[in-house]
């Protein structure tokens, strides 16, 4: 039997409806940018496992680290302990965060980084007598399926069955160089009504809308305005961090920095899940007391695993180098070409493009998960490259470190598979 056909045996698959899409594809094999199938099959992996895998599958640097760990110190307790490679990742993630950057947190994924945000930025205020129970989010976010980063997240075909669950979020268009006085107003409106905790926003970068980029001014208006209104800041760096903009992070776009962020995804390299939620001292000393109780009792038991903290260091390390610095460079100005050559196909309605990451708008209306995305989906699979449109949106973000000749195929590919369209 195929892993195909082993796995419809015992397997639920996320984000999938089984009843009209029973099949998974089984893969065996990674390197670098490309994968492999049970059948022998090679793909290059266009957006690299979910933007994951920035610096390559089972990169030899990020391997070699991991398995020096690993013959050290597997996992320990962190609530009692520490260990060298926490200490070490803390410091080297310190060294590149924005400077106003202070504590580091850790979690397990995405999603909880983003939970444990929300509930630093609840607690920050119920510790100082000042009870704040809303939010306000970016209209069509998404910060991850756990139930307060659900909360905050603005696409409903994930939060539909929960949607009588979750806390209070007031949400706000993303900023697009003309509705800035709009929104500052609607804020105002907001903070004369409501008892906000903190604003929670993908900086630049709206990834799971379909890579919808909105412009930094107006994103450094808003944080300054909740700046001002005592409003904690919380950037959800997910998807936008360690590189992928073209800066380290998305936040070093704006002057206004974030309170807290929020990272996983490339932090490891796509080796181990891990998660990091960052803080200010500010946000860090209001949990400072004499009273037990008003300490921050949230804890993961695989928080700062010294693997996961190893290929941390690893992939901040490879981040930092001076060739993966020129390989983004690279990259950037090579979608830079390709936008100008795609924009005016027939079929093409809008580009758009920030660092490593592309996208483009099909000029048709289509359901997120429908029959002309699957079509899609095939179509390139059967080309030799991995892309997941996201409704009528086609993305690129490549590893750092794919080949011009790999690049050019992911390029040449969308084009083929539009004119067949």
């Amino acid at each position: 039997m195929t892993l195909t056909e082993r796995d419809k045996k015992h397997i639920w698959h996320p984000l999938k409806q089984h009843q009209t899409h029973p099949n998974s594809l089984g893969i065996v094999k990674a390197k670098g940018c490309m994968l492999t199938d049970e059948h022998g099959n090679e793909y290059i992996d266009a957006i690299s496992s979910w933007y994951t895998c920035m610096f390559g599958h089972c990169n030899d640097y990020i391997i070699d680290k991991v398995h020096a760990q690993m013959q050290q110190l597997d996992q320990v307790m962190f609530s009692d302990f520490t260990h060298p490679a926490a200490v070490e990742l803390s410091e080297k993630l310190i060294d590149i965060l924005p400077d106003n950057q202070s504590k580091i947190f850790f979690n397990d994924n995405g999603s909880t980084a983003v939970e444990s945000a929300i509930k630093m930025a609840l607690q920050y205020y119920f510790n100082k007598d000042d009870k704040r129970i809303d939010f306000i989010a970016f209209e069509n976010g998404f910060h991850g399926d756990t139930f307060g980063a659900m909360s905050t997240s603005g696409l409903s075909v994930y939060n539909g069955p929960f949607e009588d669950f979750l806390i209070d979020v007031q949400r706000i268009p993303t900023p697009n160089k003309t509705n800035h006085e709009t929104i500052l107003k609607q804020l105002q409106e907001i903070v004369s009504t409501k008892s906000v905790a903190a604003f929670v926003y993908e900086p630049l970068v709206q990834g799971a809308a379909g890579m919808k980029i909105h412009d930094s001014e107006g994103l450094n208006k808003i944080l300054k305005f909740c700046k001002e209104n005592n409003i904690i800041t919380i950037a959800d760096e997910v998807m936008t961090g360690f590189g992928k903009t073209g800066k380290n992070f998305a936040s070093d776009y704006m002057d206004t920095k974030p309170d807290i962020i929020c990272l996983s995804k490339a932090l490891t390299g796509g080796m181990v899940p891990m998660a990091i939620t960052s803080c200010t001292q500010k946000i860090y000393d209001a949990f400072l007391s004499n009273d037990i109780a008003k300490g921050y009792f949230h804890c993961h038991t695989y928080s700062a695993n010294p693997i996961g903290c190893a290929a941390s260091i690893a992939s901040i390390e490879l981040l930092t180098s001076d060739e993966i610095q020129k390989n983004i460079q690279n990259i950037s100005t090579e979608h830079e070409k390709f936008s100008a050559r795609i924009k005016n196909h027939p079929k093409v309605k809008t580009t758009r493009q920030l660092g490593v990451i592309f996208a483009l708008d099909l000029d048709t209306n289509m359901d997120r998960y429908g029959a002309l995305r699957d079509v899609l989906l095939t179509s390139f699979m059967k080309e030799g490259v991995f892309l997941r449109p996201l409704g009528n949106t086609i993305y690129i973000q490549v590893p750092y470190v794919i080949l011009p000749e790999q690049l050019n195929k992911v390029y040449t590919t969308i084009e083929k598979v539009l004119n067949t369209l």
